[in-house]
């Protein structure tokens, strides 16, 4: 027997097949998150349960008010800041980078695209220590500047706004130059309206990517007060390993802000993941 299809030539049994497996994928990655939040209400005693609590049964907050015996609102704001400062400067220097590679020509373009390629490659722990001393040198060290600046320019934004930027038409550039549109008012006018679900994509790509780069904010920032949620969080788990509840409420609180960018720019950046497929 064949299976039933309906007009657009997909069978129905593979729908229902593929709707099955995004469920399972879907409850496989929400599960982590689904058992941070419930165990950032549960008590020492459910937490460290012989058999797992799957839903608190007196939820408390007590986690959350030990969290905030320390600054945690500091820390919070610290890394949003952070995130949302790298977020868009580097939005801004990639459009415009990538722009400039992807329609002018000028002499050195090759090779420095080239260059920006081979940046790519590099990983971070290469690169971590000239990026202190050069932080050290203006004097930027243990500071929030010193997480931001190194990430603005980077060599994946300038790629991915370079690509969007080459589908753009020249005849649409031109007669923007005929009306007498200066490369500014180009750019802001024609340019960023067309590269606009390219920019909602990086904008979640850098700041998931600042939000994550534990890394250089161990480096970077030393003192307590100048610490981020992530960094806060590593450190109560070595001092207070057993305190599982608070860890969990910390986390808790760090995803908030993920969840709340990737809602605001969903929409940008389906379209821009899309058009990258689209357009190779």
């Amino acid at each position: 027997m064949k299976a039933k299809t309906d007009l657009s030539g997909t069978s129905t049994g593979y729908k229902v097949f593929a709707t099955v497996v995004l469920i399972l994928v879907a409850l496989f990655f929400l599960f982590p998150l689904y058992w941070i939040v419930t165990g950032s209400f549960k008590g020492v005693i459910e937490i460290n349960a012989k058999h797992p609590v799957w839903f608190p049964t007196s939820p408390t907050l007590e986690n959350y008010m030990k969290l905030f015996d320390n600054p945690a609102f500091q820390w919070l704001f610290n890394i949003i800041f952070i995130s949302a400062a790298a977020m868009v400067l580097t939005c801004i220097t990639a459009a415009l980078a990538g722009y400039a590679l992807g329609k002018k020509r000028f002499i050195g373009r090759g090779v420095l695209f080239t260059i920006i390629i081979c940046a790519m490659a590099l990983p971070k722990q290469v690169i971590v220590i000239p990026l202190l001393q050069e932080m050290t040198a203006i004097g930027l060290n243990d500071t929030l500047w010193a997480v931001i600046l190194p990430t603005v320019g980077w060599p994946f934004g300038v790629f991915l706004m370079k690509q969007f930027a080459e589908t753009i038409p020249n005849e649409i550039l031109e007669a923007a130059r005929v009306d007498g549109a200066g490369e500014l008012r180009t750019f802001f006018s024609v340019v960023f309206p067309m590269i606009k679900p390219g920019i909602g994509a990086l904008a979640i790509f850098t700041f998931v990517n600042t939000w994550n780069d534990y890394f250089l904010q161990l480096v970077m920032l030393t003192s307590r007060e100048n610490w981020t949620l992530p960094l806060a969080i590593a450190n109560m788990q070595g001092e207070m390993s057993n305190d599982f509840g608070l860890i969990m409420a910390g986390a808790a609180l760090a995803a908030i802000p993920i969840v709340v960018v990737f809602i605001a720019f969903q929409k940008y950046f389906t379209q821009g993941i899309a058009m990258g497929a689209v357009k190779g």
